[in-house]
C-alpha cells in the first residue's frame, strides 16, 4: 500500500529559466495531486503573482515586449527605435559570439553551417537561376555559330527559335500551381522530391538533346527545357514555405528565431538563385577558353559550341542527383507543420475550406503578391532578356560573346550585393519587408525612366556611363526590394494548409509577366523598352502599399493561431497582435480587420488556451489509442512551458 500523505517538493534546478525560476509541487503515491478547477484557476501551490511573471515572461518575450509588457508595435516611435535598437545590438552580439565560439573550436564550423541553413535550402533554387538563366548566355553564342537558324531562320522555323523562351517561362507556371497543390495536398517533401527529380530528368534531355537537323534539334532542345521548368516552377513554393517550417531538419527553430530571423533565413535561400546564375556564367567563360583553344573571340567552332553548352548542363546533373538523395533521406520532417496544421482542423487530403476562405479572408493579400510578382518579374525578366540590347547600346561595334557574358558577370555582382542586403535587413521592424519592397519598386522605376526620356543624352558616348550604372542600379534594388520580398511575403502572409498554393498562384502571376516581357521585347525597340518597364514599378508599389500587409517580427505560429480562429467562424474573438495595425495592410485597416485588437484579453485568452491544450495532450498521452500521436504534437509546447506545465497542470499524471 502506498502512503498517502502529501508530500511537499522543492523546486528542481534549473527547469524554468531567469527570472521567475521553477515551482514547488505536491504528490500523492508519486503523482502529482489533481487541483480540480485548475485549470480556470491558480493551482494550490502557486499564487496569482508568481503565475502572473511566469506566463508574462512566457507570452511576452523580451524581443517583442518592452519591461512594462507592451508590445514593440505599440510604442511611440522614439521608445520603438531605443527598443528595436536595443534588441538587434543584443542580437547581434550573441550571434557573433556564438560565431567566435565557432571559430574557435573549429574554423571551418562556420561554413558547415552556412552550407546546411543556406545552401542546402536553397540548392534547388541555385540550379534553377544556372540552368534558366544559362538559356540566355547560350543563344548569343548559338546565333554566332548557327546564323542561318538563330538569326536569318532559313533553315529553322522562327517560331520554334523563339519557343525556347516561351516553354520554359510557361513550364515555370504549371509546376508553380501544380506543385502548389501537391505541397499543400500529399505534403512538402514528396513535392521537394518530385520537383529535383523532374529537374535531374530534364537535365539529362537538355544534355544529350539532338535532332536529323537543325530545327529538329531546336524542337529537342525546346521541350527539353519546358519539361526542366516545370521542376523549377516547383522550387518556389517549396523552398519559401520548407524554408519557414525548418523542413532541413538542421534543428528545432525556436519561435523567437522565428520571429527574429525567419526572412533572413527565406531570403539566405532564395540568394542561391544568384550564386547559380554567377557559377554558370563563370563555366561558360570558362568552358569556351578550353574548348576554343583558350580564345573567346569569334569565329566560335560548331564543335567547341556543342562542348560549351552540353557540358554546361551535364555538370549541374551532378548536383540535382546528390540533392535526390538529401530530400529523400535527410528530410524526414519536412511535412510535419502541414500534418499538425491540418490534424487540427481534422482534415485528410488537401484542406479545400482553408483555400476558400483565404480567399474570402485575405483576398487583398492575394491581390498585393499576384501583382507585386506580377510588375517584379516585368522588371527582373526585362532586365535579364534585353541584356543583349544593353550591351549593343554600350559596346556597338562588339562581336565576342565574352564581352556580353563579362558585363552580365558585373550585373550578376552587383545583383547579389542586393540579395545579401536584403536578407540583412528584411527582419529589421523600422524597415523590414513592406518598405524594402515599396523603396526597391520606386527606385526602379527612377532608374528606368530618367534614361527614357533623355534616351539620347545618356546612350551618347560622354555619359554611357551613366547609363550603365543605372542599369547596374536597376539591378542592385530589383534584389534589395521586389524580388526577394516577394518570394517571401507569398508564403508568410498565408496559412499553413494552403500556404504552398498560395505562393504558387502568386509566382506564377509573376512568370505571367515575364512572359508579356518575353513577348513584348521583341516587337519594340530598346528605347520603347525604357518607355513601358517603369510604369510597372508604380503597379508594383501601389499594390503593395495599399493590399500587402507588413509580416515583419510576427510570430507565424501566431498567425496560425489567429487563422484557427478562422477556422472555426470565431474569427471576432481573436484579439492578438496578427490583427495589429503594424501587421495589416492598408485596406485591412480600412476594412476595420484591426479593431478587435485587445493586448489584456488575448493574454487571458492565450493562458487559457494554453492551459486547455496541456490537459488535452496530457489526456492523449496516456491514453493507448493516442500514444503514437502524442511525440508530434507535443512538439508544439517550447520547453518552458512544457516545465511550467509539467509543475503545475491540473492533470494527474506520474512523476518522473
Amino acid at each position: 500500500m502506498g502512503d498517502n500523505t502529501v508530500h511537499h517538493h522543492g523546486p528542481v534546478p534549473a527547469v524554468i529559466p531567469s527570472p521567475h525560476g521553477p515551482q514547488d509541487y505536491d504528490t500523492i503515491n508519486g503523482q502529482i495531486i489533481d487541483n480540480s478547477d485548475a485549470s480556470d484557476s491558480v493551482p494550490a501551490n502557486l499564487d496569482a503573482k508568481d503565475e502572473k511573471a511566469i506566463f508574462s515572461y512566457l507570452l511576452h518575450p523580451d524581443d517583442s515586449y518592452d519591461e512594462n509588457g507592451t508590445y514593440w508595435a505599440d510604442l511611440s516611435f522614439g521608445k520603438r527605435l531605443a527598443f528595436v535598437t536595443k534588441v538587434d545590438n543584443a542580437e547581434a552580439k550573441r550571434e557573433f559570439g556564438n560565431f567566435w565560439a565557432m571559430f574557435k573550436k573549429d574554423p571551418l564550423s562556420p561554413i558547415g553551417w552556412y552550407m546546411r541553413e543556406c545552401v542546402i535550402p536553397g540548392a534547388g533554387l541555385g540550379l534553377e537561376g544556372y540552368v534558366l538563366f544559362s538559356i540566355g548566355n547560350v543563344t548569343p553564342l548559338f546565333q554566332k555559330v548557327w546564323p542561318t537558324c538563330w538569326k536569318t531562320y532559313k533553315v529553322c522555323n522562327s517560331s520554334w527559335v523563339a519557343a525556347p523562351t516561351y516553354l520554359e517561362v510557361s513550364g515555370i507556371i504549371v509546376g508553380q500551381i501544380l506543385v502548389g497543390l501537391i505541397g499543400d495536398s500529399i505534403g512538402r517533401r514528396y513535392g521537394l522530391i518530385q520537383d529535383v527529380v523532374i529537374m535531374l530528368l530534364g537535365l539529362v534531355m537538355l544534355t544529350a538533346a539532338w535532332g536529323t537537323d537543325l530545327n529538329g534539334w531546336v524542337i529537342c532542345y525546346s521541350w527539353s527545357l519546358f519539361f526542366y521548368s516545370i521542376g523549377v516552377g516547383g522550387e518556389y513554393p517549396m523552398t519559401a514555405t520548407s524554408g519557414m517550417e525548418n523542413a532541413t531538419g538542421s534543428g528545432k527553430v525556436s519561435t523567437r528565431e522565428d520571429r527574429l530571423h525567419r526572412g533572413r533565413k527565406v531570403v539566405m535561400a532564395f540568394l542561391m538563385q544568384g550564386w547559380g546564375q554567377f557559377f554558370n556564367q563563370v563555366l561558360l567563360i570558362l568552358l569556351l577558353l578550353i574548348f576554343h583553344h583558350g580564345s573567346g573571340l569569334p569565329p566560335y567552332s560548331e564543335v567547341a559550341t556543342q562542348w560549351t553548352y552540353r557540358v554546361s548542363f551535364a555538370i549541374p546533373a551532378f548536383g540535382t542527383l546528390w540533392l535526390v538523395y538529401y530530400r529523400y533521406y535527410k528530410m524526414p520532417s519536412a511535412s510535419k507543420q502541414l500534418a499538425l496544421a491540418k490534424k487540427k482542423a481534422k482534415v485528410t487530403g488537401y484542406d479545400v475550406e482553408s483555400l476558400k476562405l483565404t480567399f474570402t479572408y485575405f483576398g487583398p493579400r492575394m491581390i498585393a503578391t499576384t501583382i507585386a510578382w506580377f510588375a517584379n518579374d516585368v522588371f527582373f525578366y526585362g532586365n535579364k532578356l534585353f541584356q543583349g540590347k544593353f550591351i549593343s547600346v554600350i559596346s556597338p561595334t562588339s562581336t565576342s560573346v565574352m564581352e556580353g557574358w563579362l558585363y552580365n558577370l558585373i550585373n550578376v555582382g552587383v545583383s547579389l550585393c542586393g540579395y545579401y542586403l536584403a536578407a540583412f535587413l528584411v527582419d529589421h521592424k523600422l524597415y523590414g519587408r513592406k518598405w524594402m519592397m515599396i523603396i526597391g519598386f520606386l527606385l526602379d522605376f527612377i532608374l528606368f525612366v530618367v534614361p527614357a526620356f533623355h534616351y539620347e543624352y545618356y546612350t551618347s558616348k560622354e555619359h554611357i556611363t551613366a547609363f550603365q550604372a543605372m542599369y547596374f542600379l536597376s539591378s542592385f534594388f530589383q534584389q534589395f526590394g521586389p524580388n526577394c520580398v516577394t518570394f517571401l511575403v507569398a508564403a508568410e502572409v498565408y496559412p499553413t494548409s494552403v500556404r504552398a498554393t498560395a505562393h504558387g498562384i502568386s509566382a506564377a502571376a509573376g512568370k505571367v509577366g515575364a512572359l508579356m516581357a518575353a513577348i513584348l521585347y521583341n516587337y519594340i525597340t530598346t528605347q520603347q523598352i525604357f518607355y513601358v518597364v517603369p510604369w510597372f514599378g508604380l503597379l508594383g508599389l501601389v499594390a503593395t502599399l495599399f493590399f500587402m500587409p507588413d509580416t515583419t517580427g510576427l510570430d507565424l505560429k501566431e498567425q496560425d493561431r489567429r487563422w484557427q480562429f478562422i477556422r472555426e467562424g470565431r474569427s471576432q474573438e481573436y484579439h492578438g497582435v496578427a490583427i495589429h495595425p503594424t501587421h495589416l495592410s492598408m485596406w485591412e485597416r480600412f476594412r476595420g480587420v484591426g479593431k478587435n485588437y485587445d493586448p489584456a484579453a488575448d493574454y487571458e485568452q492565450k493562458v487559457h488556451e494554453m492551459k486547455k491544450d496541456w490537459e488535452a495532450k496530457q489526456a492523449k498521452k496516456y491514453s493507448e489509442a493516442e500514444k503514437l500521436d502524442y511525440e508530434d504534437e507535443d512538439t508544439e509546447f517550447s520547453d518552458e512551458v512544457k516545465s511550467y506545465l509539467e509543475k503545475n497542470s491540473p492533470v494527474l499524471k506520474p512523476t518522473k
